[in-house]
Protein backbone atom coordinates (compact mmCIF):
# COMPACT_ATOMS: atom_id res chain seq x y z
CA UNK A 1 0.00 0.00 0.00
CA UNK A 2 2.84 2.40 0.81
CA UNK A 3 4.25 1.74 -2.66
CA UNK A 4 0.94 2.73 -4.23
CA UNK A 5 0.74 5.83 -2.05
CA UNK A 6 4.17 6.93 -3.24
CA UNK A 7 3.19 6.36 -6.86
CA UNK A 8 0.04 8.46 -6.52
CA UNK A 9 1.99 11.32 -4.92
CA UNK A 10 4.61 11.11 -7.70
CA UNK A 11 1.83 11.23 -10.30
CA UNK A 12 0.45 14.37 -8.63
CA UNK A 13 3.89 15.98 -8.69
CA UNK A 14 4.31 15.28 -12.41
CA UNK A 15 0.82 16.39 -13.42
CA UNK A 16 1.00 19.47 -11.20
CA UNK A 17 4.32 20.53 -12.71
CA UNK A 18 3.29 20.03 -16.33
CA UNK A 19 -0.12 21.68 -16.07
CA UNK A 20 1.03 24.63 -13.95
CA UNK A 21 3.94 25.40 -16.28
CA UNK A 22 1.82 25.18 -19.43
CA UNK A 23 -1.18 27.09 -18.06
CA UNK A 24 0.96 30.18 -17.49
CA UNK A 25 2.96 29.88 -20.69
CA UNK A 26 -0.16 29.42 -22.85
CA UNK A 27 -1.44 32.88 -21.95
CA UNK A 28 2.00 34.49 -22.36
CA UNK A 29 2.45 32.77 -25.73
CA UNK A 30 -0.90 34.01 -27.05
CA UNK A 31 -0.18 37.50 -25.75
CA UNK A 32 3.19 37.58 -27.49
CA UNK A 33 1.70 36.33 -30.76
CA UNK A 34 -1.37 38.57 -30.85
CA UNK A 35 -0.86 41.40 -28.37
CA UNK A 36 -4.41 40.77 -27.12
CA UNK A 37 -4.97 40.39 -23.37
CA UNK A 38 -8.55 39.22 -23.93
CA UNK A 39 -7.42 36.37 -26.18
CA UNK A 40 -4.75 35.45 -23.63
CA UNK A 41 -7.39 35.27 -20.88
CA UNK A 42 -9.49 32.89 -22.99
CA UNK A 43 -6.76 30.26 -22.66
CA UNK A 44 -7.78 29.74 -19.02
CA UNK A 45 -11.47 29.51 -19.93
CA UNK A 46 -10.71 26.69 -22.37
CA UNK A 47 -9.19 24.70 -19.50
CA UNK A 48 -12.08 25.21 -17.07
CA UNK A 49 -15.06 24.94 -19.45
CA UNK A 50 -14.90 21.13 -19.97
CA UNK A 51 -15.48 20.56 -16.24
CA UNK A 52 -19.15 21.23 -16.98
CA UNK A 53 -19.24 17.97 -18.99
CA UNK A 54 -18.15 15.91 -15.99
CA UNK A 55 -21.40 13.99 -15.45
CA UNK A 56 -21.24 12.70 -19.04
CA UNK A 57 -17.50 12.12 -19.36
CA UNK A 58 -17.41 10.36 -16.00
CA UNK A 59 -19.67 7.65 -17.34
CA UNK A 60 -16.82 6.47 -19.57
CA UNK A 61 -14.88 5.50 -16.47
CA UNK A 62 -17.69 3.24 -15.32
CA UNK A 63 -18.10 1.51 -18.70
CA UNK A 64 -14.42 0.90 -19.51
CA UNK A 65 -11.44 -0.49 -17.62
CA UNK A 66 -10.38 2.51 -15.57
CA UNK A 67 -6.62 2.19 -15.47
CA UNK A 68 -6.17 1.61 -19.24
CA UNK A 69 -8.49 4.53 -19.92
CA UNK A 70 -6.55 6.88 -17.63
CA UNK A 71 -3.26 5.77 -19.23
CA UNK A 72 -4.69 6.33 -22.71
CA UNK A 73 -5.92 9.82 -21.77
CA UNK A 74 -2.45 10.73 -20.50
CA UNK A 75 -0.82 9.57 -23.73
CA UNK A 76 -3.36 11.43 -25.86
CA UNK A 77 -2.73 14.59 -23.83
CA UNK A 78 1.00 14.23 -24.52
CA UNK A 79 0.27 13.93 -28.24
CA UNK A 80 -1.94 17.02 -28.12
CA UNK A 81 0.79 19.03 -26.42
CA UNK A 82 3.30 18.04 -29.09
CA UNK A 83 0.91 19.51 -31.66
CA UNK A 84 1.97 22.91 -30.30
CA UNK A 85 5.25 22.44 -32.16
CA UNK A 86 3.29 23.57 -35.25
CA UNK A 87 2.59 27.02 -33.74
CA UNK A 88 4.60 29.58 -35.70
CA UNK A 89 2.49 32.73 -35.64
CA UNK A 90 -0.94 34.25 -34.88
CA UNK A 91 -2.56 32.00 -37.47
CA UNK A 92 -1.92 28.93 -35.31
CA UNK A 93 -3.13 30.21 -31.93
CA UNK A 94 -6.21 28.04 -32.38
CA UNK A 95 -3.90 25.13 -31.61
CA UNK A 96 -3.14 26.63 -28.19
CA UNK A 97 -6.88 26.98 -27.51
CA UNK A 98 -7.47 23.41 -28.69
CA UNK A 99 -4.76 22.08 -26.40
CA UNK A 100 -6.32 24.06 -23.54
CA UNK A 101 -9.61 22.25 -24.18
CA UNK A 102 -7.73 18.95 -24.33
CA UNK A 103 -6.21 19.76 -20.94
CA UNK A 104 -9.68 20.49 -19.57
CA UNK A 105 -11.14 17.20 -20.85
CA UNK A 106 -8.14 15.29 -19.52
CA UNK A 107 -8.54 16.93 -16.11
CA UNK A 108 -12.11 15.67 -15.91
CA UNK A 109 -11.24 12.12 -16.92
CA UNK A 110 -7.92 11.81 -15.07
CA UNK A 111 -9.11 13.43 -11.83
CA UNK A 112 -12.24 11.29 -11.75
CA UNK A 113 -10.32 8.21 -12.85
CA UNK A 114 -7.70 8.69 -10.15
CA UNK A 115 -10.40 9.21 -7.55
CA UNK A 116 -11.98 5.94 -8.69
CA UNK A 117 -8.66 4.07 -8.72
CA UNK A 118 -7.52 5.15 -5.25
CA UNK A 119 -9.95 2.90 -3.32
CA UNK A 120 -8.70 -0.04 -5.40
CA UNK A 121 -5.07 0.71 -4.52
CA UNK A 122 -5.24 1.83 -0.89
CA UNK A 123 -6.82 0.79 2.37
CA UNK A 124 -9.82 2.97 3.36
CA UNK A 125 -7.87 4.33 6.33
CA UNK A 126 -5.16 5.66 3.97
CA UNK A 127 -7.43 7.60 1.61
CA UNK A 128 -7.56 10.83 3.62
CA UNK A 129 -3.80 10.96 4.14
CA UNK A 130 -2.94 10.21 0.51
CA UNK A 131 -5.53 12.68 -0.79
CA UNK A 132 -3.94 15.30 1.44
CA UNK A 133 -0.42 14.44 0.27
CA UNK A 134 -1.56 14.63 -3.35
CA UNK A 135 -3.06 18.06 -2.69
CA UNK A 136 0.18 19.25 -1.10
CA UNK A 137 2.20 17.91 -4.04
CA UNK A 138 0.02 19.73 -6.57
CA UNK A 139 0.07 22.98 -4.59
CA UNK A 140 3.82 22.71 -4.12
CA UNK A 141 4.26 22.45 -7.87
CA UNK A 142 2.23 25.65 -8.29
CA UNK A 143 4.99 27.42 -6.40
CA UNK A 144 7.75 26.06 -8.63
CA UNK A 145 6.35 25.18 -12.05
CA UNK A 146 5.14 28.63 -13.23
CA UNK A 147 8.57 30.12 -12.59
CA UNK A 148 10.30 27.20 -14.31
CA UNK A 149 7.90 27.37 -17.27
CA UNK A 150 8.31 31.13 -17.65
CA UNK A 151 12.10 30.83 -17.47
CA UNK A 152 12.17 28.07 -20.07
CA UNK A 153 9.82 30.08 -22.30
CA UNK A 154 12.09 33.13 -22.06
CA UNK A 155 15.13 30.99 -22.86
CA UNK A 156 13.89 28.59 -25.55
CA UNK A 157 10.33 29.63 -26.41
CA UNK A 158 6.93 27.95 -26.21
CA UNK A 159 7.97 24.84 -28.13
CA UNK A 160 10.41 23.84 -25.39
CA UNK A 161 7.71 24.23 -22.73
CA UNK A 162 5.34 22.12 -24.83
CA UNK A 163 7.88 19.30 -25.05
CA UNK A 164 8.58 19.43 -21.31
CA UNK A 165 4.87 19.46 -20.48
CA UNK A 166 4.26 16.54 -22.88
CA UNK A 167 6.83 14.45 -21.02
CA UNK A 168 4.88 14.75 -17.76
CA UNK A 169 1.75 12.76 -18.79
CA UNK A 170 3.95 10.12 -20.44
CA UNK A 171 5.78 9.61 -17.15
CA UNK A 172 2.45 9.69 -15.34
CA UNK A 173 1.07 6.94 -17.59
CA UNK A 174 4.11 4.82 -16.76
CA UNK A 175 3.48 5.23 -13.03
CA UNK A 176 -0.20 4.32 -13.44
CA UNK A 177 0.92 1.08 -15.08
CA UNK A 178 3.07 0.28 -12.02
CA UNK A 179 0.17 0.50 -9.55
CA UNK A 180 -0.86 -2.69 -7.78
CA UNK A 181 -4.65 -2.76 -7.67
CA UNK A 182 -6.78 -5.23 -5.78
CA UNK A 183 -8.52 -8.00 -7.66
CA UNK A 184 -12.07 -7.27 -6.55
CA UNK A 185 -14.33 -7.40 -9.63
CA UNK A 186 -16.12 -4.27 -10.62
CA UNK A 187 -19.87 -4.53 -11.01
CA UNK A 188 -20.86 -2.52 -14.04
CA UNK A 189 -23.77 -0.09 -13.81
CA UNK A 190 -27.30 -1.38 -14.18
CA UNK A 191 -30.16 0.62 -15.63
CA UNK A 192 -30.02 2.75 -12.49
CA UNK A 193 -26.44 3.61 -13.39
CA UNK A 194 -27.10 4.88 -16.90
CA UNK A 195 -26.69 8.57 -17.67
CA UNK A 196 -25.56 11.56 -15.61
CA UNK A 197 -28.64 11.42 -13.39
CA UNK A 198 -27.22 8.38 -11.65
CA UNK A 199 -24.14 10.33 -10.58
CA UNK A 200 -26.28 13.17 -9.29
CA UNK A 201 -28.61 10.81 -7.45
CA UNK A 202 -25.78 9.04 -5.63
CA UNK A 203 -23.77 12.21 -4.95
CA UNK A 204 -26.64 14.21 -3.46
CA UNK A 205 -28.63 11.25 -2.14
CA UNK A 206 -26.28 10.74 0.81
CA UNK A 207 -25.87 13.35 3.49
CA UNK A 208 -22.11 12.90 3.90
CA UNK A 209 -21.25 13.40 0.24
CA UNK A 210 -23.89 16.09 -0.25
CA UNK A 211 -22.73 18.27 2.63
CA UNK A 212 -19.02 17.82 1.95
CA UNK A 213 -19.34 18.61 -1.77
CA UNK A 214 -21.58 21.64 -1.18
CA UNK A 215 -19.08 23.07 1.31
CA UNK A 216 -16.23 22.58 -1.17
CA UNK A 217 -18.30 24.12 -3.98
CA UNK A 218 -19.08 27.21 -1.89
CA UNK A 219 -15.45 27.72 -0.84
CA UNK A 220 -14.02 27.18 -4.32
CA UNK A 221 -16.63 29.45 -5.92
CA UNK A 222 -15.87 32.19 -3.39
CA UNK A 223 -12.15 31.85 -4.11
CA UNK A 224 -12.95 32.81 -7.71
CA UNK A 225 -15.44 35.48 -6.66
CA UNK A 226 -12.80 37.27 -4.55
CA UNK A 227 -10.01 37.28 -7.15
CA UNK A 228 -10.79 40.73 -8.54
CA UNK A 229 -11.30 42.10 -5.03
CA UNK A 230 -7.87 40.91 -3.93
CA UNK A 231 -6.32 42.55 -6.98
CA UNK A 232 -8.11 45.81 -6.10
CA UNK A 233 -7.02 45.68 -2.45
CA UNK A 234 -3.37 45.26 -3.41
CA UNK A 235 -3.30 47.91 -6.13
CA UNK A 236 -5.94 50.46 -5.06
CA UNK A 237 -6.16 50.16 -1.28
CA UNK A 238 -2.66 49.15 -0.17
CA UNK A 239 -0.96 50.99 -3.07
CA UNK A 240 1.42 48.11 -3.65
CA UNK A 241 2.93 47.05 -6.99
CA UNK A 242 1.19 44.27 -8.90
CA UNK A 243 4.16 42.01 -8.23
CA UNK A 244 2.91 41.75 -4.62
CA UNK A 245 0.19 39.49 -6.00
CA UNK A 246 2.93 36.93 -6.53
CA UNK A 247 3.75 37.14 -2.82
CA UNK A 248 0.11 36.47 -1.96
CA UNK A 249 -0.04 33.55 -4.39
CA UNK A 250 3.05 32.03 -2.81
CA UNK A 251 1.65 32.59 0.69
CA UNK A 252 -1.62 30.88 -0.23
CA UNK A 253 0.31 28.06 -1.88
CA UNK A 254 2.38 27.57 1.27
CA UNK A 255 -0.80 27.40 3.33
CA UNK A 256 -2.23 24.83 0.92
CA UNK A 257 0.87 22.66 1.23
CA UNK A 258 0.60 22.78 5.04
CA UNK A 259 -3.14 22.13 4.96
CA UNK A 260 -2.73 19.14 2.69
CA UNK A 261 -0.17 17.52 4.96
CA UNK A 262 -2.46 17.45 8.00
CA UNK A 263 -5.93 17.11 6.50
CA UNK A 264 -5.84 13.30 6.33
CA UNK A 265 -5.40 12.94 10.07
CA UNK A 266 -8.22 15.39 10.69
CA UNK A 267 -10.58 13.46 8.41
CA UNK A 268 -9.70 10.20 10.18
CA UNK A 269 -10.38 11.80 13.56
CA UNK A 270 -13.41 13.99 12.81
CA UNK A 271 -14.91 12.86 9.52
CA UNK A 272 -15.12 14.66 6.15
CA UNK A 273 -18.08 16.91 6.95
CA UNK A 274 -16.46 18.31 10.09
CA UNK A 275 -13.24 19.00 8.19
CA UNK A 276 -15.23 20.62 5.38
CA UNK A 277 -16.92 22.89 7.92
CA UNK A 278 -13.55 23.85 9.43
CA UNK A 279 -12.01 24.49 6.00
CA UNK A 280 -14.89 26.71 4.88
CA UNK A 281 -14.74 28.66 8.14
CA UNK A 282 -10.97 29.14 7.74
CA UNK A 283 -11.45 30.43 4.20
CA UNK A 284 -14.01 32.95 5.52
CA UNK A 285 -11.54 34.10 8.17
CA UNK A 286 -8.90 34.45 5.47
CA UNK A 287 -11.22 36.68 3.43
CA UNK A 288 -11.96 38.95 6.40
CA UNK A 289 -8.30 39.15 7.38
CA UNK A 290 -7.37 40.29 3.88
CA UNK A 291 -9.78 43.20 4.28
CA UNK A 292 -7.58 44.76 6.98
CA UNK A 293 -5.65 47.86 5.80
CA UNK A 294 -2.23 46.36 6.57
CA UNK A 295 -0.21 44.33 4.10
CA UNK A 296 1.12 41.74 6.62
CA UNK A 297 -2.51 40.93 7.51
CA UNK A 298 -3.19 40.36 3.81
CA UNK A 299 -0.36 37.84 3.69
CA UNK A 300 -1.63 36.08 6.83
CA UNK A 301 -5.12 35.97 5.33
CA UNK A 302 -3.73 34.35 2.19
CA UNK A 303 -2.02 31.64 4.28
CA UNK A 304 -5.20 30.97 6.29
CA UNK A 305 -7.32 30.77 3.15
CA UNK A 306 -4.68 28.48 1.63
CA UNK A 307 -5.05 26.07 4.53
CA UNK A 308 -8.84 26.08 4.38
CA UNK A 309 -9.38 25.47 0.66
CA UNK A 310 -7.62 22.06 0.43
CA UNK A 311 -9.41 20.95 3.59
CA UNK A 312 -12.77 21.43 1.89
CA UNK A 313 -11.61 19.81 -1.36
CA UNK A 314 -9.88 16.80 0.19
CA UNK A 315 -12.79 16.24 2.58
CA UNK A 316 -15.23 16.17 -0.34
CA UNK A 317 -13.08 13.84 -2.46
CA UNK A 318 -12.56 11.45 0.45
CA UNK A 319 -16.28 11.43 1.22
CA UNK A 320 -17.04 10.53 -2.40
CA UNK A 321 -14.45 7.75 -2.42
CA UNK A 322 -15.70 6.14 0.77
CA UNK A 323 -19.46 6.50 0.26
CA UNK A 324 -19.96 5.67 -3.42
CA UNK A 325 -20.57 2.22 -4.95
CA UNK A 326 -17.49 1.23 -6.96
CA UNK A 327 -19.57 0.65 -10.10
CA UNK A 328 -20.59 4.33 -10.12
CA UNK A 329 -17.43 5.90 -8.72
CA UNK A 330 -16.24 7.26 -12.08
CA UNK A 331 -19.33 9.29 -12.91
CA UNK A 332 -19.98 10.31 -9.30
CA UNK A 333 -16.40 11.60 -9.00
CA UNK A 334 -16.70 13.53 -12.26
CA UNK A 335 -20.09 14.90 -11.20
CA UNK A 336 -18.56 16.00 -7.89
CA UNK A 337 -15.79 17.82 -9.78
CA UNK A 338 -18.43 19.60 -11.87
CA UNK A 339 -20.36 20.57 -8.75
CA UNK A 340 -17.22 21.87 -7.03
CA UNK A 341 -15.47 23.67 -9.90
CA UNK A 342 -18.32 24.46 -12.31
CA UNK A 343 -19.54 27.48 -10.28
CA UNK A 344 -16.20 29.19 -10.97
CA UNK A 345 -17.42 29.89 -14.50
CA UNK A 346 -20.07 32.19 -13.01
CA UNK A 347 -18.34 33.30 -9.80
CA UNK A 348 -15.28 34.84 -11.48
CA UNK A 349 -17.18 37.28 -13.74
CA UNK A 350 -19.61 38.10 -10.91
CA UNK A 351 -16.67 38.98 -8.69
CA UNK A 352 -15.25 41.16 -11.44
CA UNK A 353 -18.53 43.07 -11.55
CA UNK A 354 -18.91 43.25 -7.76
CA UNK A 355 -15.52 44.94 -7.36
CA UNK A 356 -17.10 48.08 -8.79
CA UNK A 357 -18.71 48.49 -5.37
CA UNK A 358 -15.25 48.62 -3.83
CA UNK A 359 -12.34 46.32 -3.14
CA UNK A 360 -13.54 44.93 0.21
CA UNK A 361 -17.29 44.26 -0.34
CA UNK A 362 -16.65 41.12 -2.47
CA UNK A 363 -14.44 39.62 0.26
CA UNK A 364 -16.96 40.46 2.99
CA UNK A 365 -19.76 38.97 0.90
CA UNK A 366 -17.69 35.82 0.30
CA UNK A 367 -17.01 35.48 4.02
CA UNK A 368 -20.71 35.91 4.81
CA UNK A 369 -21.70 33.27 2.25
CA UNK A 370 -19.11 30.81 3.55
CA UNK A 371 -20.14 31.34 7.19
CA UNK A 372 -23.80 30.92 6.23
CA UNK A 373 -22.93 27.60 4.59
CA UNK A 374 -21.01 26.58 7.73
CA UNK A 375 -23.96 27.36 10.03
CA UNK A 376 -26.46 25.64 7.73
CA UNK A 377 -24.27 22.55 7.44
CA UNK A 378 -23.64 22.40 11.18
CA UNK A 379 -27.38 22.44 11.82
CA UNK A 380 -28.03 19.68 9.29
CA UNK A 381 -25.16 17.67 10.69
CA UNK A 382 -26.63 17.89 14.20
CA UNK A 383 -29.13 15.19 13.23
CA UNK A 384 -27.42 11.83 13.91
CA UNK A 385 -26.45 9.86 10.83
CA UNK A 386 -24.02 7.15 9.96
CA UNK A 387 -20.74 8.27 8.36
CA UNK A 388 -19.51 4.71 8.11
CA UNK A 389 -18.50 3.92 4.51
CA UNK A 390 -21.19 1.78 2.94
CA UNK A 391 -20.10 1.79 -0.67
CA UNK A 392 -16.92 -0.21 -0.52
CA UNK A 393 -16.81 -3.54 -2.22
CA UNK A 394 -15.12 -6.50 -0.50
CA UNK A 395 -11.36 -6.16 -0.77
CA UNK A 396 -8.64 -8.68 -1.37
CA UNK A 397 -4.97 -8.20 -0.80
CA UNK A 398 -3.54 -5.83 -3.41
CA UNK A 399 -2.00 -7.61 -6.34
CA UNK A 400 -3.73 -10.96 -5.83
CA UNK A 401 -5.98 -10.71 -8.84
CA UNK A 402 -6.39 -8.97 -12.17
CA UNK A 403 -5.64 -5.26 -12.03
CA UNK A 404 -7.43 -3.98 -15.07
CA UNK A 405 -9.14 -0.95 -13.67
Amino acid sequence: MRRNAGLFVAISLLSGFGSSAMSLVAGIWILDLTGSTSLAALAGLCVYAPVLTGPWLGGLLDRAARRPLVIAVNLMLAAALLALLAVRGPGQIWLIFAVGCAYGVSYVLIDAGETALLPSALAPSELGDVNGWRSSAQEGMKLVAPLAGAALYAWRGGHAVAVLSAAMPVLGATLYALLRLNGAPTVRPTARGDGPRAGLAVLFGQRVTRLAVVLAAVSIAMSGFTTAGIYAIVVNELRLPTTFLGVLASAQGAGSVLGGLIVGRLIAARGPVAVGIAGTALFAVGCLTRCLPWWPATVVGAVVAGVGLPWTLVAAVTAVQTHTPSALLGRVSATANTAMFGPLVVAIPLGSAAVRLGARPPLRAAAAICLTAVVATFRRRSTPYDETPTASTPRRTAGTGPAGR
